[in-house]
């Protein structure tokens, strides 16, 4: 039970980050989602199932939060704790280059579930304009992020494998 308060308090300190201290750096309105990178390292480290969890837990925490579409998030970042979560029987676990280098390729997938989304609900979307100012500033993000937030996810999983 203490494992469970703890990753929440995890969470709600890393989405607290996200929504207020990341966006004094943002560009144009963009900034990291630590939300997905966390996803990512979760998944890769324990699978499709925490992935897919996880995946869930925060969605449903940005949808109730952000007061957008109510269920994009939620569906985008289970499928990507589910696709990540897959190859997690493939990746050895203490290997940080696949996290890292699949942070860009999750910041993609969500662009592009939420684009099409946004899309279906009957919505104009400039396409080009939008890889342009939203993908390509959080795919840097992403990569910058990417290896700090997997390192804590790897380390607090080891401390909670000790003290569990």
């Amino acid at each position: 039970m203490k494992m469970i308060i703890s990753w929440a308090l995890i969470i709600l300190l890393a989405y607290t980050a996200q929504t207020s201290l990341f966006t004094l750096i943002d560009f144009h309105g963009v900034s990291v989602n630590l939300m997905l990178l966390f996803i990512v390292s979760v998944a890769y480290i324990h699978g499709w199932k925490k992935g897919l969890g996880l995946g869930f837990l925060t969605g449903l925490l940005q949808d109730f939060t952000t007061g957008s579409f109510f269920g994009c998030a939620t569906f985008t970042y289970m499928t990507i704790g589910l696709l990540f979560g897959k190859f997690a029987t493939r990746v050895f676990k203490e290997q940080f280059f696949f996290p890292v280098m699949s942070a860009p390729v999750a910041a993609i997938i969500y662009f592009a579930f939420m684009t099409i989304l946004i899309y279906l609900l009957g919505y104009e979307i400039d396409v080009t304009r939008s890889m342009r100012t939203i993908l390509l500033p959080l795919i840097c993000y992403q990569l910058v992020f990417a290896w700090l937030i997997h390192k804590i996810v790897f380390d607090f999983d080891k401390f909670a494998k000790r003290h569990g």
